[in-house]
């Protein structure tokens, strides 16, 4: 196997900004009784950082946490979205902001959302870090974006492959000896 080297596509510097920027958004829309619910595992490091800078701009969230699978080990969505672990708040009533770590196919975040408004949220509103529009195979829009992604398979600031490089704290690409240099990579 050829010795794996980490590109970085977005830094710290970048991705707290983005995180200011969009808990100014969040602020900005005055939520009423706001639950962020942070879709797991790959959102586990924004969700924390988002939460923070809503803290530092006055709003005090409720957090709950819902499990989702569409890849399981592979790269590729299978299309299919399960439940592993489920919010476990009443949502009925209140300003929902989902919040992922990448929005490619869109399958599991209109999941998500949809779920979450069938159980009478108010509004559900999504954040997420990366998106990448021309993957998208279900018709939703994020709210919030951190950064348009490139169709690169992504690591980094809780993303994963076979649970590996999640600890990093920016996003960067995996590059191969074969790969080092080629355009785009």
């Amino acid at each position: 196997m050829p010795e794996r080297r980490i590109r970085v596509l977005y830094d710290e510097a970048a991705i707290a900004q983005r995180n200011a920027e969009i808990a100014q958004a969040v602020a900005d829309s005055q939520p009423k009784d706001l639950l962020v619910v942070a879709v797991l595992k790959g959102s586990f490091m924004f969700a924390a950082d988002l939460i923070r800078a809503m803290h530092r701009v006055g709003l005090a969230p409720q957090v709950e946490f819902i499990h989702l699978s569409s890849y399981r080990t592979g790269t590729v969505s299978t299309g299919q979205v399960e439940i592993l672990r489920d919010v476990q708040s009443e949502v009925r009533g209140r300003d929902v902001l989902l919040v992922d770590d990448i929005l490619e196919s869109g399958r599991t975040l209109a999941f998500a959302k949809d779920l979450l408004a069938a159980r009478g949220a108010r509004s559900v509103s999504t954040a997420v870090l990366l998106e990448k529009p021309n993957k998208r195979a279900v018709n939703i829009v994020a709210d919030h974006v951190g950064f348009e992604c490139p169709d690169y398979f992504v690591v980094g600031y809780g993303m994963d492959v076979a649970h590996s490089y999640r600890q990093l704290p920016f996003v960067g690409v995996i590059e191969t000896e074969d790969q080092a240099g080629l355009p785009g990579i």
